[in-house]
């Protein structure tokens, strides 16, 4: 089955069961330059807008997950615009199975999506970016990505397993590298959600992440790669990349190999522990969680709004 084989999502998707306590934006439906709609909510500044925000979600994560960061940021001033990517959430297909949807559509198309959907809403203010984990990765791939102005990537990587912790490579390995394609071939994407391993994933998605290499450039077709690394040369926004010291996916190496690709950028990496906000764990994941708010977020926004590195004491070498 193709991609053009997929039923169309309605924007009427599973986004996992939103609960109603939590925060609720405007329903968006955004047109990919391939035709594919996906769905999303516009969160509205609530007083004088000072920024426009594109979040980027982890792989398998919804959108409904940043809600509460969106909103938050709102309140701060910013214009903010949560997504699900094809294939995932309100951007899910009736008929997942066989999808071949893919990483490269989910930064070439959906991203790009959503960075021209701001760029057209508030065309005069400064539009950011912050990418939670492949989120951060894909904001390279979008021909718009000069129009960027600031990002903030927190674990952003692209999943080389050779450079996850080293404790827990092997465990990872397993799941990501040897499990995940198993299953993707007997079911015809990856049924994540029944085994509590985010949510289910289309089988191009699954199986870029199964087989990435160190190379990220290679899994585009040879005629194309040139390209591809051009846009990754066009960002010119500053990076603050965020890096946890208990996060066994998104560890330094694993940035850092991401972030080279951002060569015409001003990067800076800051390497951060749970200790550092009174926690005993943080991890891959959980910095979008409401506890954070007082922490986290409030320092999230001094670089958003001002372009200034919170955690001057943090930063690693480059």
């Amino acid at each position: 089955m193709t991609d053009t084989q997929c039923e169309a999502p309605s924007g009427r998707g599973n986004d996992g069961g939103a609960r109603a306590s939590r925060p609720a934006g405007e329903p968006v439906s955004l047109v990919c330059r391939d035709g594919i709609v996906v769905h999303g909510h516009f969160w509205p500044a609530r007083s004088s807008a000072i920024g426009s925000v594109v979040v980027n979600p982890a792989t398998g994560v919804l959108a409904r997950y940043y809600h509460y960061y969106a909103d938050f940021l709102a309140g701060e001033g910013f214009d903010v615009l949560t997504y699900d990517y094809r294939g995932i959430g309100l951007s899910r297909p009736l008929n997942l199975k066989g999808c071949g949807y893919r990483w490269r559509e989910w930064g070439e198309q959906d991203f790009d999506a959503a960075l021209r959907h701001m760029d057209a809403a508030r065309p005069k203010q400064p539009l950011h970016v912050v990418g939670h984990s492949i989120g951060g990765y894909l904001p390279g791939l979008s021909p718009k990505a000069g129009r960027i102005d600031r990002m903030l990537t927190m674990g952003a990587q692209y999943a080389y397993w050779p450079d996850y912790a080293r404790d827990h490579r092997l465990r990872l390995f397993l799941k990501w590298h040897v499990a995940m394609p198993a299953l993707t071939a007997a079911f015809g994407y990856f049924p994540g959600k029944r085994l509590g391993w985010l949510e289910d994933l289309p089988a191009g998605v699954a199986n870029e992440w199964s087989f990435r290499g160190a190379r990220m450039e290679r899994t585009h077709p040879a005629t194309e790669r040139d390209d591809v690394l051009r846009r990754f040369d066009a960002v010119t926004a500053p990076i603050l990349a965020v890096t946890m010291a208990d996060d066994d996916i998104g560890t330094v190496t694993a940035i850092r190999r991401t972030l080279r690709y951002y060569g015409n950028a001003e990067v800076t990496q800051v390497l951060l522990a749970p200790q550092d906000y009174g926690l005993p764990a943080i991890g891959h994941f959980s910095l979008f969680h409401s506890r954070h708010r007082e922490g986290f977020w409030r320092d999230s926004v001094r670089w958003l709004r001002d372009g200034i590195n919170p955690w001057p004491a943090h930063v690693l070498p480059s």
